[in-house]
């Protein structure tokens, strides 16, 4: 496509950096949470800003800064961020599927027959007909044609439908926010056990804030054993 390489994979790879533990149940929780709202990609920009190199940030161009912010639901300034826009939606939808056909929720086959049509019935096909599609389309158009867009959205209406609004995924989901919220108010009662870090992100930014930073930072496993270590009495782990 002729576009800027580096500047692409740059926003490739900090625009996910604000990701919560549990994905986007997780985003969902801290935004509820608190009083200032939390979205990822406006943490993503904020670790890149403020929280890397032990809080001196990193010295990004405005067009990497541009492209990490609006890589879910902005216009972004640049056709590379457009392009780290598209790769992020053709990527998460697949490994939604992936997880989903792991977890028991769905097979490939679950997947209705006017879509495996035109992107194919496995993840490597689906990933190279949207790929390949939105390429054709050139830099100067920076979309998919429309037989393959019309695909992809009912592929997604699809996993909304079979998987996102599933009774099972929905209980998980309910697993993840209360237990973010648990640590949550933990910390707002205890913000002494924030790593020192953290607690100067707190005296400069405000303890929500730096709750946020701190949790928001977190993996899934390092989550749940933080989780573990404060909640649950040692003798019982075993259990």
């Amino acid at each position: 496509m002729r576009l800027n390489e580096d500047l692409t994979e740059a926003i490739a790879l900090g625009h996910d950096l604000g990701h919560t533990p549990f994905g986007h149940a997780g985003e969902r929780a801290l935004n509820e949470l608190n009083p200032d709202g939390f979205h990822h990609y406006e943490q993503s920009l904020r670790v890149v800003d403020i929280l890397e190199k032990d809080g001196k940030g990193l010295d990004l161009t405005e067009e990497v800064r541009d492209g990490i912010l609006k890589h879910t639901n902005m216009i972004a300034d640049t056709k590379e961020g457009y392009v780290v826009r598209f790769a992020d939606v053709i990527a998460y939808i697949n490994h939604d599927i992936d997880d989903s056909v792991r977890a028991g929720i769905m097979t490939e086959e679950d997947i209705p027959k006017n879509i495996t049509k035109v992107l194919g019935g496995s993840k490597s096909k689906r990933i190279t007909t949207l790929v390949t599609s939105l390429i054709k389309g050139g830099a100067e158009n920076l979309h998919m044609d429309d037989e393959v867009s019309d695909a992809y959205t009912a592929l997604h209406r699809f996993m909304f439908d079979f998987v996102y609004t599933n009774p099972k995924c929905k209980s998980e989901e309910v697993k993840a926010k209360d237990m973010i919220a648990k640590l949550y108010d933990y910390y707002v009662h205890h913000i002494e056990k924030l790593p020192a870090f953290y607690m100067n992100l707190a005296y400069q930014f405000g303890i929500d804030r730096a709750i946020c930073d701190y949790i928001s930072g977190m993996t899934d496993g390092f989550a749940i054993e933080t989780f573990k270590n404060l909640f649950i009495p040692l003798g019982w782990t075993k259990y």
